[in-house]
């Protein structure tokens, strides 16, 4: 189970629309930072400050190119994204009890009322 510090922390890093598009250049491969920049124009430092944010999260992880170690190339993690879904259908399945209470509570209100 997701603690709720991860869960804020990932929610945190979605919630930028510029850490999502990072999320989705990840999905189809992984990249290096400089791609990650110019696909979404954003300046290195400003992609740099993105990529940390994403990497506490756990959301993206970081490896080195084996023939180059100052070359970074960045990964999705799906794991983070995992415990997200599955933290969201826990809520879904509350409120969809919830409500199937609260109509079966109304349903026989109204038939005492007709009655």
């Amino acid at each position: 189970m997701m603690s709720q510090h991860d869960l804020d922390q990932t929610l945190v890093a979605l919630a930028d629309p510029a850490r999502r598009g990072i999320i989705e250049l990840l999905r189809k491969k992984p990249r290096r930072a400089g791609e990650l920049a110019e696909a979404l124009s954003l300046n290195r430092p400003r992609m740099s400050q993105h990529l940390r944010v994403l990497r506490r999260s756990g959301l993206v992880e970081e490896d080195s190119v084996e023939h180059d170690a100052r070359v970074r190339v960045f990964r999705l993690r799906m794991e983070p994204l995992a415990q997200v879904r599955d933290w969201l259908n826990e809520v879904e399945e509350f409120w969809t009890a919830q409500l199937s209470a609260f109509k079966a509570q109304a349903e026989r209100a109204g038939s005492k009322r007709r009655q």
